[in-house]
């Protein structure tokens, strides 16, 4: 499972402080990332760089002083951190990660579940959104509606040979997002954050003794 979409660096991020991929392993930091404020100011620093607990409430919804509390959470886990000045909720913050990552299955009953519960949270947030693609997308100009692409795909893998597939794939993603990710400068003009989901699954169970 990748959280790569979910704590991708925002403007004004110091990409020499970054600590690259953060791999998550346990049941209680899946916990503590399982929230949906915690997911939704992740989200919003990923597009909108370091902001301050006021400043993410207006975006989110919430009130500042939940803002507060979910980031000084968020913080103490590792994934934001001050982006120095103001006081209080004055202070801005931003995000210390370009992205997670994490196996796909654990051998603790524990940290499986509290993996699962944060993966159906965070796709269920995804698919809200491209709900909300498909609702306004005449809102859209013709070249963005053009631009916009779906599709499905059915292919006969080994297990080894899906697991190269997901690496190859994301390798290549990570490689030509990570610069327009780190620098705002990068991003041509025009450009918007794209969300782009890859979900590679059986369709039907083994068979017995396979």
């Amino acid at each position: 499972m990748t959280l790569e979409d979910d704590a991708a660096a925002g403007p004004g991020t110091d990409s020499a402080s970054w600590q690259g991929l953060r791999e998550i392993s346990d049941a209680r930091t899946f916990r503590a990332l399982g929230h949906p404020v915690r997911l939704a100011l992740l989200e919003t620093l990923v597009i909108e760089g370091p902001l301050t607990a006021t400043e993410a409430a207006e975006h989110i919804g919430e009130s500042p002083t939940t803002c507060s509390f979910h980031l000084r959470q968020l913080a103490r886990y590792g994934f934001v951190e001050e982006a120095g000045g103001g006081k209080g909720r004055a202070r801005p913050w931003r995000l210390r990660t370009i992205g997670m990552q994490s196996a796909n299955v654990h051998d603790d009953p524990e940290t499986e579940i509290a993996a699962a519960a944060l993966a159906g949270l965070m796709r269920e947030r995804q698919l809200q959104r491209y709900r909300t693609w498909l609702d306004t997308r005449a809102s859209y100009p013709r070249e963005w509606r053009q631009a916009a692409n779906e599709g499905d795909y059915l292919f006969w893998l080994t297990p080894a040979e899906l697991t190269e597939l997901n690496s190859e794939l994301s390798e290549m993603l990570i490689a030509r997002a990570r610069e327009r990710l780190t620098d705002p400068g990068a991003r041509p003009a025009g450009a918007l954050p794209v969300e782009l989901l890859l979900l590679a699954y059986p369709v039907v169970p083994p068979s017995a003794g396979s």
